[in-house]
């Protein structure tokens, strides 16, 4: 079913849920009513720090169950990206999307009051649909080109895969990717601050007016991003190759987009699955036997899984269509470093229009088989921290060819060498699976052992260990002396980091690296554990050594 076993990417010290990969019972689909009820009646305790706004490396995210993403939350952030847009001077359109969560409706709602209110120019969906986070930032890019004043930013509302029950709240610059923590901090603040002066200062009018106001505007999001979608990926090979190809929206944001593509470009591409239900009741249950609209994961994904012989490549997106799930016949469900090597190694060799200079970017706890495949390809590679924004400046200059992370996102240049998003987008590394077929006559798992061959094959993991908050503190401010590892898993290291050697930015952890493997350890943000990323260019048996010996070595530090 899949290529390794489900520790690639989300390994956990629990066990797997009995229900994991099968259909979820309807006693356990979120109560969609008392959801909206307690986002409009829920009133957040800004002394209570699981409460507050708070921005993590996609925006701020909650429920309404746990009062952690409430009207008031959405107001009050919304209030606080205006003032920074005075304050910045940004005077361009706000381009703003929703995906298919069910709080997302009610806070485009609550958005558009407190935009409105300000003065604001937003672009809404024309057609009242969803709008994946790729074509937010395809649109602030196209809109922005060429303009040197006036520039438009844009708000995403999605929690991206999370659970049926959670919302999600992001905001993307000018330059049209993730905003950085200096952006988030003050609109964090600003907003936090409004919750605790009981929402005193945020400017707000009523759903009706503000939908008639000068400054709300409807947009056509869907032709434009399909449209420039060929100078992206060779459509045209794609249909004159008639590769059979399978699209799984998991219900998300890229629904509405899929058929208007199809139809646009002539392609032999059938959607396996057209539903939208904020219960999200046709998937099956991830590992932990909850909904997750993941599409790195074998079992969230096991619906296109089996209907992998029906197609010569599918592949599925996450809820707002910024991360892909490869699926092929030989294969399976492709581990996302593997598609990321994969992708590279193609995308370099068959885009001549491409700079020698544009680079590869990583981040640092992606597999080392890119390393190998840029350095077989003569390429550059740039290794940040963990987050999307760390390629922002580089896709937007044309500096970097191709950047992806461990999570299953990835965005690259059109096929001119300019820029196509400087977000993540899930739609254009699915339709690359299905050029890389067509033109090579291998699917991308096929592509991949092709690599291995020649490069070796590596077996990667991620590991959560229990940890309380003082180790986790000290997990953070570990330097690599404390850690004293001359030798790990009968290797002799060759480097220990705590600051990314692509761009020398600390990554909130360690990294040991040996010629034949490397682990990296960094504490979780929301629970009581620390994540042990490693890989081993061995097997699994080696893996499982430099496991035990970074538990072991992390554990004499505390």
């Amino acid at each position: 079913m899949f290529s390794g076993n489900h520790s690639f990417l989300r390994g956990h010290v629990t066990a797997t849920n009995p229900a994991a990969g099968k259909p979820v019972g309807s006693a356990d689909l979120v109560n969609v009513p008392r959801l909206m009820t307690a986002y409009f009646a829920g009133k957040p305790d800004p002394a209570d720090p699981a409460q507050r706004v708070a921005f993590g490396t996609s925006g701020h995210r909650g429920t309404s169950l746990k009062n952690s993403f409430n009207e008031n939350h959405i107001l009050a952030t919304t209030q606080a990206i205006c003032d920074y847009r005075r304050e910045t001077g940004l005077t361009g359109p706000l381009f703003i999307g929703i995906d298919t969560h069910a709080l997302a409706e009610s806070a485009l709602v609550s958005a558009v009051e407190v935009f409105a209110a300000n003065g604001v120019e937003i672009m809404i969906d024309d057609r009242g649909g969803y709008t994946p986070t790729p074509v937010i930032s395809h649109a602030i890019l196209s809109y922005n080109k060429g303009r040197t004043g006036g520039l438009a930013d844009g708000v995403v509302i999605t929690p991206s895969h999370n659970p049926p029950e959670d919302g999600g709240y992001k905001y993307n610059p000018p330059h049209g990717g993730p905003a950085d923590t200096d952006v988030t901090a003050r609109v964090e603040k600003a907003a936090n601050a409004f919750m605790a002066a009981d929402m005193k200062g945020v400017a707000r009018m009523p759903y009706e007016r503000a939908r008639k106001a000068p400054t709300t505007h409807l947009h056509d999001y869907i032709r434009p991003y399909v449209a420039d979608l060929g100078n992206a990926v060779d459509m045209a090979l794609i249909k004159s190759s008639g590769v059979k190809i399978g699209i799984d929206p998991l219900g998300g944001a890229a629904v509405h987009y899929w058929q208007p593509l199809i139809e646009h470009y002539g392609i032999n591409a059938t959607v396996v699955n057209d539903v939208v239900d904020p219960t999200f009741r046709f998937m099956t249950a991830d590992w932990d036997g909850k909904i997750r609209m993941d599409c790195s994961s074998p079992y969230a994904m096991a619906s296109l899984i089996q209907m992998r012989d029906r197609f010569d490549v599918a592949f599925a997106n996450d809820t707002d269509a910024d991360r892909h799930g490869i699926v092929t016949r030989t294969g399976g469900l492709m581990n996302p470093n593997h598609f990321l090597a994969a992708a590279i190694a193609y995308l370099f060799e068959h885009r001549p229009q491409w700079g020698r200079d544009a680079a590869i970017g990583k981040t640092i706890v992606s597999s080392s088989i890119i390393d190998r495949v840029a350095k077989k390809l003569n390429r550059k590679l740039v290794e940040t921290p963990v987050g999307f924004k760390w390629f922002v400046e580089g896709l937007g200059s044309g500096a970097f060819g191709f950047a992806g992370e461990e999570s299953a996102g990835a965005s690259f240049l059109k096929r001119d060498g300019s820029v196509w998003t400087t977000d993540k987008d899930g739609v254009v590394m699915g339709l690359l699976a299905a050029e890389i077929l067509a033109k090579t006559g291998r699917n991308p798992s096929e592509l991949f052992a092709g690599l291995t061959a020649e490069l070796g094959t590596p077996v990667y993991a991620r590991i959560d260990v229990p940890a309380t908050p003082k180790q986790k503190n000290a997990l953070k401010a570990l330097g690599p002396d404390q850690l004293g590892l001359k030798e790990m898993a009968g290797d002799p290291v060759t480097a220990i980091r705590t600051k990314a050697p692509g761009n020398d930015q600390p990554f909130g952890g360690i990294k040991v690296e040996t010629d034949q493997g490397w682990f990296a350890a960094r504490p979780s943000g929301t629970e009581d554990v620390y994540k042990i990323y490693a890989e081993s260019f061995r097997d699994t048996d080696h893996l499982g050594k430099i496991q035990s010996d970074a538990k072991a070595a992390i554990a004499k530090a505390f």
